[in-house]
């Protein structure tokens, strides 16, 4: 299965994602903010990234910015998994270059659906 890469600040929901991850064969690599997220994506190089957009220091979108213009990163694909549930939030999320958007509390049976269609 994959190496899922999630980034955020809430240990609650980074625990809630990995049970279901882990639950399913996936293996999980977290960081607790943007930041941290970029550099473990750049070193790690995770199948996929799970995004918080709500977090301190270098938000979400900053973060999705930043590792869809990086070269060694611009492959992975980056799910959005936060509370902002506003089109526009989701329209800003597409264009910084996440492949789908998804709000919290997520259900799995939809978050294995979009992570079977990131990665095919």
């Amino acid at each position: 299965m994959a190496r899922v890469l999630i980034v955020d600040d809430s240990p609650t929901e980074t625990h809630k994602l990995t049970t279901i991850l882990e639950k399913n064969g996936h293996v999980v690599i977290t960081a607790p903010n943007g930041e941290n997220g970029v550099n473990v994506a750049r070193t790690q190089r995770p199948d996929l990234i799970l995004m918080d957009i709500v977090m301190p220091g270098l938000n979400g979108f900053q973060a999705t910015r930043q590792l869809s213009k990086d070269g060694s990163t611009a492959g992975i694909p980056i799910i959005m998994v936060t509370t902002k549930d506003q089109d526009t939030d989701r329209v800003w999320g597409m264009r910084q270059g996440a492949k789908a958007y998804l709000t919290k509390p997520v259900d799995e049976g939809k978050l294995l659906s979009a992570i079977e269609e990131v990665l095919a």
